[in-house]
């Protein structure tokens, strides 16, 4: 079973911090997948997240961009 997003929140810049229902969480840095992704927004704070909006359980903009909960779990950095 692929885990999927539980919450997320805003950091920095393209920088989210993203905990999924394996208990994982850290921050995901979607600057480079983003561009292509979220070509009409100049930053990931511009898009609200929302969690679980779409049947994948993972991140969603309001313009449709989304991005796999098995890409976002492997990007994934434990910050302490």
């Amino acid at each position: 079973m692929v885990p999927h997003v539980v919450e997320a929140r805003h950091v920095t810049g393209h920088t989210l911090w993203l905990k999924f229902s394996d208990g994982a969480e850290g921050e995901v840095d979607l600057g480079p997948s983003c561009t292509a992704r979220c070509s009409s927004h100049s930053k990931t704070k511009s898009l609200p997240v929302v969690p679980g909006a779409s049947r994948a359980q993972t991140v969603v903009w309001p313009n449709g961009a989304d991005f796999a909960p098995e890409f976002l779990r492997a990007a994934l950095r434990v910050v302490a």
